[in-house]
């Protein structure tokens, strides 16, 4: 049966056409619905939290990886762990789907008992049992500036060169320093390809996204800039550079369009820089103006907007005084989970130093717009009469480029 899914898989790897979107199959079939789950899911480094959700010791949330429930906890000792929501007794689930703080795990089912590094520290009538052979099983745990990766891996890709591009840009904006503002969920009716492959251009906003264009710069190309755009841009640089210097920040994305990511040839799945945003605008905001107050070490407004990205789940974008991050989550072959998060700093009182009516709309506008714009693609590619279609290689190289990297990705795990 494992050698038909293989060959089924093989023959839709090969009908895959370099520089044109994905065959139907890959949008909803089952059997690569698995094997993503499989090569990509439970081998790549995922998004988790933010580390200020589980600030005190205790607390803890749990992450959903399709049927692999998991515990995200700060420990007694202070260091932030993921452990396999699986109790070794029996297999019942210990916490239920959410967040909670506790000194202890406790099984509901016989009470078996934890600590909150996963150790058995009770077992009621089981005196003889060796509780060291019983600890939860971990899962494979990193946290840089605040944001938190596990990995269902056992030797997943080494983490090191991901904190060392991302850790310099993150610092600034002290996201280990922050608090959730708000929270919101979202189901949405696509493939999760799909959600990402939305993500990776911008050649969908001059008409889809009427408010982040007033901001941004990723809609203009190569094939589409005027020389005053150029120029504009070239001022908007030009006068970071000048006032970030003193702050020791600098613009890293100088160009139009949007920066290049990711890169399957040297297999880089994780992404962050800075970008100056529009003049006259401080934060991605409705207008503009700030809405909150300053985050991290930030001194001044003016400091344009740090954006971080993850494969296979994590995007953000983080202006100088609030971020919104976006956790996505496999939930079916036409399903993905979103949670879209607000953070401010952890000393901002919200009807003080900022109001939710003022800091959500931007994000929750756009995000709104690109799900709802992924549901109808998911509808377009479900019919009998899709066919794979041709990228622009002026404004979709970043979709062909992820589609690459996913192809590969999910090549070499399947012939692994």
């Amino acid at each position: 049966m494992k050698q038909g899914l293989q060959g089924e898989l093989s023959s839709f790897l090969a009908a895959y056409r370099p520089g044109w979107s994905l065959p139907r199959p890959f949008y909803g079939h089952e059997t690569v619905y698995r094997a993503d789950l499989e090569h990509i899911w439970r081998k790549g480094w995922l998004f988790a939290g933010h580390a200020c959700e589980i600030r005190n010791l205790g607390d803890w949330l749990t992450l959903q990886v399709e049927t692999d429930s998991l515990i995200v906890i700060r420990g007694e000792d202070g260091a932030v762990r993921a452990l396999h929501n699986v109790c070794r007794h029996r297999g019942s689930q210990i916490v239920a789907p959410g967040r909670g703080s506790t000194k202890r795990l406790v099984c509901p089912y016989h009470q078996w008992t934890y600590d909150t590094k996963g150790a058995l520290t009770f077992c009621r009538g089981m005196h003889e049992l060796d509780k060291a052979e019983f600890s939860l099983k971990k899962v494979q745990c990193e946290v840089v500036e605040g944001l938190i990766f596990i990995s269902l891996a056992e030797n997943p890709a080494p983490f090191a060169a991901a904190r060392e591009l991302m850790a310099p840009y993150l610092k600034p904006q002290g996201l280990e320093r922050a608090k959730v503002a708000k929270q919101v969920d979202y189901e949405i009716h696509a493939n999760w390809k799909l959600v990402w492959e939305n993500n990776r251009e911008c050649f969908h906003c001059n008409i889809n996204h009427p408010q982040y264009i007033k901001a941004n710069w990723d809609h203009y190309n190569a094939d589409d800039t005027t020389p005053e755009i150029k120029e504009s841009i070239a001022r908007a640089v030009a006068r970071s550079e000048a006032k970030w210097a003193d702050a020791g920040l600098a613009v890293s994305h100088r160009e139009t369009g949007m920066t290049q990511f990711p890169d399957a040839e040297r297999g880089i799945w994780y992404s962050a820089n800075r970008t100056a945003l529009v003049a006259g605008w401080v934060s991605e905001s409705m207008d503009g103006k700030q809405v909150a107050t300053l985050m991290g070490g930030y001194n001044d407004a003016d400091v344009g907007t740090l954006r971080a990205r993850t494969l296979p789940n994590f995007w953000n974008h983080s202006s100088c005084d609030h971020g919104v991050s976006t956790l996505l989550l496999p939930s079916g072959p036409r399903t993905t989970l979103a949670r879209v998060t607000w953070l401010v700093h952890e000393d901002a009182v919200e009807g003080r130093d900022y109001q939710l009516e003022r800091l959500m709309p931007f994000w929750q506008l756009t995000s709104e717009q690109d799900w709802a714009i992924c549901e109808r693609q998911q509808k377009g590619v479900d019919s009998s009469a899709y066919e794979p279609g041709p990228y622009s290689k002026y404004k979709e190289y970043n979709v062909d480029a992820f589609v690459r990297w996913y192809v590969k990705t999910l090549a070499a795990g399947a012939s692994a």
